[in-house]
């Protein structure tokens, strides 16, 4: 079980990578794909399906795909095109948050949780209150 964090920052994408490994340990296999090809902010489907591959040829069973906005997902779509069916069938693209939805997704990958845990956990994410107690005085 393996994730791609897709961020249109290289920075973002890459220091959630960081972050994540420290969380989960180095048993995740957690490769970063952000910003363009020239180094703007924005995404690149050639990369992210690059990153999808490569984590599937190393072996790994599954890949859960986060993102950082929804325009990223027409760049996960078009990387999806490319990959074969057998290789798609192995791929879980999630609309969890993106730092939020990663942490919890590796810890449950950690522990050898299926993608469909390591999915949910993700998904759980996105009603995660942040403030202790759950409530904000603003």
């Amino acid at each position: 079980m393996s994730l791609v964090l897709v961020s249109h920052s290289k920075t973002l994408a890459e220091g959630l990578r960081d972050m994540v490994v420290q969380v989960a340990g180095e048993g995740v296999r957690v490769t970063a794909a952000g910003g363009t090809a020239d180094g703007r902010l924005g995404t690149n489907a050639e990369a992210i399906g690059d990153a999808i591959r490569a984590i599937l040829a190393e072996g790994s069973d599954d890949v859960l795909v986060l993102l950082d906005l929804g325009s990223a997902w027409l760049s996960v779509e078009l990387a999806l095109e490319e990959l074969s069916d057998t290789e798609r069938a192995r791929v879980c693209v999630s609309e969890a948050p993106l730092v939020e939805g990663a942490v919890l997704a590796a810890v449950q990958a950690s522990i050898g949780a299926s993608l469909a845990e390591v999915a949910a956990a993700a998904a759980g994410a996105a009603s995660m209150p942040k403030a202790p107690g759950g409530s904000l005085n603003a």
